[in-house]
């Protein structure tokens, strides 16, 4: 009877910390526009699969003729 007492606080303590982790997260930027391009194109996507977030953004700059 002690042992499962003993249990089920491990267990109730094991999931308050899981509740309370933060979860996983990737972010990944690939910056490759040009410094004074004021509207630089960009793309972005993420990925939430519940324990571990991947985000990803990349931007880049198109040569203008004006």
């Amino acid at each position: 009877m002690r042992q499962r007492k003993w249990g089920m606080a491990g267990l109730a303590l094991t999931a308050l910390a899981v509740l309370v982790a933060r979860p996983a997260t990737a972010d990944v930027r690939l910056m490759m526009h040009q410094m004074n391009d004021p509207a630089p194109r960009q793309i972005s996507a993420a990925v939430d699969l519940g324990l571990v977030t991947f985000s990803l953004l990349i931007t880049w700059s198109i040569k203008r003729f004006t």
